[in-house]
């Protein structure tokens, strides 16, 4: 089933789970520095996430099905060579150049609010701040691909497009979903793809682009956690998230950090 808004109060609701999602990242960058640990910057944005917004940690005890651990932690955090679904521990010390992706998903009145930002610990490699930057750069290219009338090939190809011409390659086993009152729908949002191919974009449709953009080659592999996924290269990875509304005219991001003014 295609995740699709068709109310304004569903719609009023999305909007404050994605600013809330959105607040815990805005907070948290501040922690990020060279001695933290991952499972510190857990514990904090845990205590924000339940006790300040009085909202549900959607990562905690979630299960991609039978004969999957549950994910222990209530954020994911990715480090360096670890493109996604980091799990946070208090032994992963994070060191000077360190890159982290930190996702956080949020449930406030049923709905879902998803997004992830890049941080460094100090000061990072010339590679790794480039990467970080185009891999931005890739997601806000798959946004503006976005519109009612749109096809899902052309977010996918806005991506590829600037991530390859920058020299760098798009991981292909992971991608965007639809999300609302689900935490993982319909449709899949592949970051890859030709123009004009690809499911219709209907105004009310719901759901995340994050794409994930290595230095090295595409291939990954799943630890035997079952849920952190590395660099088969063992190479940089990168990836940033937001949770939009496809509207008339574009796309409503309903993640918009306070930096970022270039969405109003």
């Amino acid at each position: 089933m295609v995740a699709r808004l068709t109310s304004e109060d569903d719609i009023a609701r999305m909007r404050e789970a994605g600013r809330l999602a959105a607040s815990v990242l805005d907070m948290i960058g501040a922690h990020v520095r060279p001695g933290v640990s991952t499972g510190e910057l857990n514990d904090i944005c845990h205590r924000m996430i339940t006790e300040e917004l009085d909202c549900i940690p959607a990562p905690l005890n979630y299960t991609n099905g039978p004969g999957t651990p549950p994910f222990p932690k209530s954020i994911c955090t990715s480090v360096n060579h670890v493109v996604c679904h980091g799990i946070p521990s208090d032994k992963k010390v994070l060191k000077n150049g360190d890159a982290l992706n930190i996702d956080v998903t949020v449930i406030k009145d049923g709905f879902h609010g998803d997004t992830s930002k890049m941080f460094f610990a100090g000061k990072p490699s010339v590679l790794a701040e480039r990467l970080v930057r185009v891999t931005q750069e890739c997601l806000y290219k798959g946004i503006e691909a976005v519109r009612a009338g749109a096809r899902l090939g052309d977010i996918g190809h806005a991506i590829q497009s600037h991530a390859e011409a920058n020299h760098f390659s798009v991981v292909r086993e992971f991608c965007g979903h639809g999300i609302g009152r689900t935490f993982h729908d319909e449709p899949q949002v592949v970051h890859y793809g030709r123009p004009n191919t690809g499911m219709v974009l209907e105004e009310g449709m719901t759901f995340t682009i994050e794409p994930m953009i290595n230095a090295g080659k595409r291939h990954v592999k799943i630890l035997p956690d079952q849920w952190t996924v590395v660099t088969k290269d063992h190479k940089l990875s990168a990836q940033w998230e937001h949770t939009l509304l496809v509207t008339a005219s574009g796309a409503e991001v309903l993640t918009r950090r306070t930096e970022e003014s270039r969405f109003g």
